[in-house]
């Protein structure tokens, strides 16, 4: 059992964290306030290899661990949610369900192109009555012989209107309930698929969240991943690894707003002492420090069972259901620390807090990680 770090792991969190304090800081404010994430951010972010850190160098990927991946996340998340978001999307769900599941044809097309952040990928699985019940897809893929006639409406979508290439799940044959669900590769613009309104969301305001339509948009045989029928087993594999990158969002978010209630505390003086000084704020701090650290090694843990080949259901779930809700205990905390302060957008924590909620809910409510873990216990 080793808890130590490899060098190029300590060199990943050190980029990672002069990436995040350097380039995503300066602005982040003012992204969350006007809701837009800059398009030159996304392309640095591409550049320094964060959008296809564990696609394989063939396919212009980093080939690097999870692990390593988990921390680039927990390091860009500490100063931007939005920023991670983005970036999980694109490496857990769309380029890792690519590699792991797409043709050759397919990874040369489109892989090659994402892992490199020149373009971007979208996750398109919940719908409006198919959240936490992904087996309930009303979005249809009609069998037309060379393509599939696609229909329906998906919801909450990240990078909805960023994204040049989309990961579709769609139900082909009905009686065949979620073993008839397809993943199809649809790409922006084609006749039929129109974006709708961005939604006005409480927290990760800079990420662009769309619901996306399609009218009979023709989608290619050749676009389908994997055999007929695949698509729900698709999606549940990538959710599972996809819960890894939120769990590392979460655990950076309760990270940063920490970060800055410890400085905090050392510069905010009351009756003549460092805040810190009082015992309160000492008990604080301690008890956030503690479940980030636990939430880390949770982390760390699901991120290693990936990579080992091992079995990382449960792992990732745990990892995801305790995180989740040290990111809004720890956030919550932050503001309170601060005081007054904390209710202002100037120190960071109210936006960390607003960011945090999300992490309890999307890829996998909490209640769905619960079910996901008794489950695996009882195997």
């Amino acid at each position: 059992m080793d808890f130590n770090l490899g060098e190029e792991q300590e060199a990943v969190r050190e980029a990672a964290r002069d990436f995040a304090q350097s380039e995503l800081l300066p602005g982040v404010i003012e992204r969350d306030t006007e809701q837009k994430f800059d398009k030159d951010l996304l392309r640095k972010m591409g550049e320094m290899g964060f959008m296809g850190m564990m696609v394989s160098p063939e396919y212009g990927g980093g080939g690097m661990d999870t692990v390593s991946y988990a921390i680039a996340v927990e390091e860009i998340s500490k100063v931007d949610a939005s920023a991670s978001v983005i970036m999980s999307v694109n490496n857990s769900l769309v380029c890792w369900g690519l590699e792991a599941f797409g043709s050759e044809e397919q990874k040369q097309k489109y892989l090659t192109r994402l892992a490199t952040g020149e373009i971007i990928g979208a996750f398109c699985l919940s719908e409006p009555e198919a959240g936490s019940d992904a087996t309930s897809q009303h979005t249809t893929a009609q069998d037309m012989g060379d393509h599939y006639l696609l229909n329906g409406t998906k919801n909450w979508i990240t990078s909805g209107n960023t994204a040049s290439v989309c990961l579709v799940m769609a139900q082909t044959n009905p009686e065949e309930k979620h073993r008839g669900i397809n993943c199809l590769i649809v790409e922006k613009g084609s006749d039929g698929f129109s974006v709708g309104r961005k939604e006005d969301k409480m927290g990760i305001r800079a990420s662009d969240t769309h619901s996306l339509m399609f009218s009979d948009v023709k989608v290619p045989k050749e676009n389908r991943i994997g055999d007929d029928g695949f698509g729900f087993k698709l999606a549940m594999s990538t959710l599972n690894g996809g819960r890894i990158g939120i769990a590392a969002q979460a655990l950076g978010i309760a990270a940063g707003a920490y970060e800055r209630a410890l400085q905090y505390a050392q510069e905010r003086t009351t009756f003549g002492h460092p805040i810190f000084d009082h015992q309160a704020i000492q008990f604080k701090l301690a008890d956030m420090a503690t479940r980030i650290e636990a939430a880390r090694l949770l982390v760390y843990k699901a991120a290693k069972d990936k990579d080992e080949g091992k079995d990382y259901v449960k792992s990732a779930a745990m990892a995801k259901l305790y995180a989740s809700d040290v990111a809004m205990w720890v956030t919550t905390e932050a503001v309170q620390i601060h005081g007054g302060y904390g209710y202002v957008k100037e120190y960071h924590v109210e936006r960390l807090m607003r960011d945090a909620k999300i992490t309890q809910i999307y890829e996998g409510t909490s209640e769905i990680q619960k079910l996901v873990i008794a489950r695996e216990l009882i195997k």
